[in-house]
């Protein structure tokens, strides 16, 4: 069984904090978590951990990719690689600057 260890980035420059929370938020912002959020009534602390929990997997990957570890990445992919989700339409949104 292979074990995880939590990492700090030692080089704190990265932001890479900023960048896991703003990409969290961008997930969830306006999709269909907002609609299970309110028809739920989900809890704000719940909502938070919800968001840590996320903002923190995020920046791990982050920091795989930087540190350019293919290895573990593969491994992430591999473990989580499930047949559920189908029909992957990237969406991206962003500031165009005329």
């Amino acid at each position: 069984m292979k074990v995880w260890k939590r990492v700090k980035i030692k080089n704190d420059n990265k932001k890479i904090n900023i960048v896991a929370n703003a990409l969290t938020n961008y997930i969830f912002k306006y999709g269909p978590i907002t609609s299970i959020i309110n028809k739920y009534k989900i809890d704000s602390n719940d909502i938070n951990e919800l968001n840590s929990y996320t903002s923190n997997r995020i920046a791990g990957l982050l920091l795989l990719y930087i540190a350019h570890d293919k290895k573990r990445i593969n491994d992430i992919v591999n473990k989580y690689n499930r047949e559920n989700i189908s029909n992957i339409i990237p969406e991206i949104e962003g500031y165009i600057d005329k």
